[in-house]
């Protein structure tokens, strides 16, 4: 099994392999451009379920969702945040949130 540190390693290495963090990359990966980026790939999923609830094509979909994971990844790192940790944390934090709750 791959490590999130072991993905994060090879996306950045796919990213250097391209050229895309030179200063004068015409894909600057900036945080806000990896926000961008990573928002319009989330769209794309939603495509999947544009017409009904089935799945299509999964292979398909799971080319979007590693899409939006590689971006992730990338702002997450980029941005200096540990995103295993803060997963972890936010669980913690949803453990002890109440939906479905009235006000």
């Amino acid at each position: 099994m791959t490590t999130i540190k072991e993905l994060t390693q090879q996306m950045h290495e796919l990213v250097k392999s391209k050229g895309w963090y030179a200063a004068d990359s015409k894909r600057p990966q900036t945080p806000r451009n990896l926000a961008v980026s990573l928002s319009i790939e989330a769209a794309e999923i939603l495509e999947h379920f544009q017409f009904g609830e089935e799945i299509k094509n999964k292979e398909e979909l799971g080319s979007e969702l590693a899409d939006v994971t590689l971006y992730l990844l990338q702002l997450a790192s980029v941005s200096g945040i540990n995103l295993e940790e803060a997963v972890l944390k936010k669980i913690e934090v949803n453990k002890g949130r109440k939906w479905d709750v009235e006000r």
